[in-house]
């Protein structure tokens, strides 16, 4: 009998958190998609707090009238700009139990253009 999605998908998202942690060097960039909208923040898991964020929901790029893809790629670039401010150059990816393509691959590549390494 087949799982449902969403079960499916937390089991892959407990197995990814098992090998994948950020820490004050190397903080965590977890990615979140609903249908409609993209969030990613940057978290130091040793302390447990967020370092920086960006979704779009924010007012500059929910004003934009761009397709989702090109949506994910402004929420990338927008979190590298604060993750600059916060300090952070180099992060390890947390795709959140998603497949690398379409929105999260392109979340991904704004936030390497916008200045972030993984």
């Amino acid at each position: 009998m087949k799982k449902n999605n969403s079960f499916q998908r937390s089991r892959i998202r407990r197995r990814i958190r098992g090998k994948v942690a950020g820490t004050s060097e190397n903080p965590r960039l977890s990615v979140f998609r609903s249908n409609k909208q993209i969030y990613a923040q940057i978290i130091d898991d040793s302390k447990g707090t967020t370092l920086a964020a960006a979704s779009s929901t924010d007012k500059d790029i929910a004003s934009k009238k761009v397709s989702k893809i090109e949506q994910a790629k402004l929420v990338g670039q927008l979190l590298a700009e604060n993750a600059k401010q916060a300090d952070v150059e180099t992060v390890v990816f947390d795709r959140g139990g998603y497949i690398y393509h379409g929105r999260v691959k392109s979340l991904a590549e704004g936030a390497r253009e916008g200045g972030l390494k993984f």
